[in-house]
């Protein structure tokens, strides 16, 4: 598949647990981490939005765990985006360096704007090359 965006993340030795395996909770941060650099990229960094009253949200997340990944072990998070209504979807794959696909996640992102949900449509303009 081809990505939008794509970050290499290394596996810190905190992520992991008493196995030596990534914790599935780690898959989480990485994603949201991957989501905000996205951000950062496009335009429209969280501290940006914020400012301006605009708070991307997590809905919903889904996660399909395939592989696991280890200690000192390096990734490659990617992104795709998609907007239905007034929901952001994120597709969300993490592989191995070796291509091996390590989790597929889908997040659906709201938006608030000063508190109250919206349409998130400052959001589509900046993510408009992207969708």
């Amino acid at each position: 598949m081809d990505y939008i965006f794509k970050l290499p993340i290394q596996v810190r030795d905190y992520e992991v647990d008493a196995e030596g395996i990534v914790n599935n909770a780690e898959y989480l941060h990485y994603m949201e981490h991957t989501r905000h650099e996205f951000c950062k990229e496009a335009g429209c960094s969280f501290r940006q939005m914020h400012e301006q009253g605009l708070d991307p949200v997590a809905t919903r997340i889904e996660v399909d765990y395939k592989s696991s990944l280890g200690l000192g072990d390096e990734m490659l998070s990617c992104l795709n985006i998609e907007r239905k209504g007034p929901l952001f979807i994120f597709y969300q794959d993490i592989y191995k360096t070796d291509g091996t696909l390590v989790t597929k996640g889908v997040v659906k992102i709201a938006c608030l704007d000063h508190g109250r949900l919206c349409r998130g449509d400052q959001l589509a303009e900046a993510f408009a090359k992207y969708l």
